[in-house]
C-alpha cells in the first residue's frame, strides 16, 4: 500500500520503520530531516504534510498533543488539503478525547475515513512493535487497517467509536502514573528504612505487587537511568488530559491530580525531559534520601 507517515520522534521513526519493512511505499514529513535510516530503506521525504497525504492512501499521524495534530490536520500545507474519499487518517498521538471527536467529524466531511489509535509501551514497544494500540473509529474502517496496525503492535482492540481510543489512553496513562508513583513511593521507604532497594525490588517482582512498572521503572529508580523512554513533560500532558475531562465530567481523580502535582515539581527541577521514572526524584527530594542510597 501507499502509506504516509507524519512525525518521526521517538515512537514515530520506529513504528514508521515496520511499514516500510514490510514493504509498503512510505511518504514521511517531520518537524526536523527525515532519518537517514528510513530514507536508506526507501522512505520519500515531503515538504508538507499536505504533499504525504497527496501520495499516500493511508496517513499515519505520530506528534506529541493536540495543537500539533490540529496543526497537522488543518494548517497551512495540512492533510485536510488533500483528503478524498478513499484515504484514511490514524491519529496515533495522545491528545485530547473531546478534541479527536471532532477532528473526527471534519476528517469525514471530507469523504476520508478517521481512526484514533494511540499506543502504549513506550520506545521499546515501538521498536520491538509490541505496543498496545487503542483504536476508536468505524468498524470497518478498523477491520480494514487492522493488518496494518498488527506491524507495530500485539495488543490491538477496538473500542469503539471515534474518541474511544484517546479515552482509553487517558485511563491508561492515569493507572501508569499512579503505579509509578506508588512504586517510588514504597522504594524510597524501603531505602530510608535501610533496606537494598534493588533487593526490595526484586523480592516484590515474586509477589502480589508485581507488576510492569515495577519491573521496569524500579529498576530505573534503583540505577538512576533516566533516560527518556517516555518524559515527564509528555505524561504531564496526558494528566492534565484526564484532569480537564474530570472536570467536564464531574469527576474526581484526587490520585491523579497528586501524581500529576509530583510530576509538576519534577518538571520545575528541571526534569521535564527526562523519564517519568524520575517521578521519584521528588519523593526523594521531600525524604531527603535518594532510593540509590539504601544499604
Amino acid at each position: 500500500m501507499k502509506l504516509g507517515w507524519i512525525g518521526l520522534g521517538i515512537m514515530g521513526e520506529p513504528m514508521a520503520a515496520h511499514l516500510r519493512a514490510a514493504g509498503h511505499e512510505l511518504f514521511v514529513n517531520t518537524r526536523s530531516d527525515v532519518p537517514q535510516a528510513l530514507k536508506d530503506a526507501g522512505a520519500v521525504a515531503c515538504k508538507t504534510p499536505a504533499e504525504v497525504a497527496k501520495q499516500a492512501d493511508v496517513i499515519f499521524t505520530m506528534v506529541p498533543d493536540t495543537p500539533d495534530v490540529h496543526k497537522v490536520l488543518f494548517g497551512e500545507g495540512g492533510i485536510v488539503s488533500a483528503l478524498s474519499k478513499g484515504k484514511t487518517v490514524v491519529d496515533m498521538s495522545s491528545i485530547s478525547p473531546i478534541e479527536t471527536k471532532e477532528f473526527a467529524k471534519q476528517i469525514e466531511a471530507t469523504g476520508a475515513d478517521w481512526l484514533d489509535a494511540p499506543v502504549s509501551g513506550g520506545e521499546v514497544g515501538a521498536k520491538a512493535a509490541s505496543l498496545t494500540i487503542m483504536v476508536g473509529g468505524k468498524d470497518e474502517v478498523f477491520a480494514r487497517l487492522q493488518p496494518l496496525l498488527a506491524l507495530m503492535g500485539k495488543n490491538i482492540t477496538h473500542v469503539g467509536p471515534a474518541g474511544a481510543g484517546q479515552i482509553t489512553k487517558v485511563a491508561n496513562q492515569v493507572i501508569v502514573a499512579l503505579n509509578i508513583a506508588a512504586v517510588a513511593e514504597a522504594l524510597v521507604f524501603a531505602s530510608k528504612a535501610g533496606a537494598d532497594p534493588a533487593r526490595v525490588r526484586q523480592a516484590l517482582m515474586g509477589g502480589f505487587a508485581s507488576s510492569r512498572v515495577l519491573e521496569v521503572h524500579g529498576e530505573r529508580m534503583v540505577k538512576r537511568t533516566f533516560n527518556p523512554g517516555f518524559r515527564i513533560k509528555l505524561h504531564q500532558k496526558d494528566l492534565n488530559l484526564a484532569l480537564q475531562g474530570a472536570r467536564a465530567l464531574g469527576v474526581a481523580l484526587p490520585n491523579t491530580a497528586m501524581t500529576a502535582q509530583l510530576m509538576q515539581a519534577c518538571a520545575a527541577a528541571g526534569l521535564a525531559d527526562m523519564d517519568h521514572s524520575a517521578l521519584v526524584q521528588a519523593l526523594e527530594g521531600m525524604a531527603q534520601h535518594p532510593v540509590a542510597g539504601g544499604g
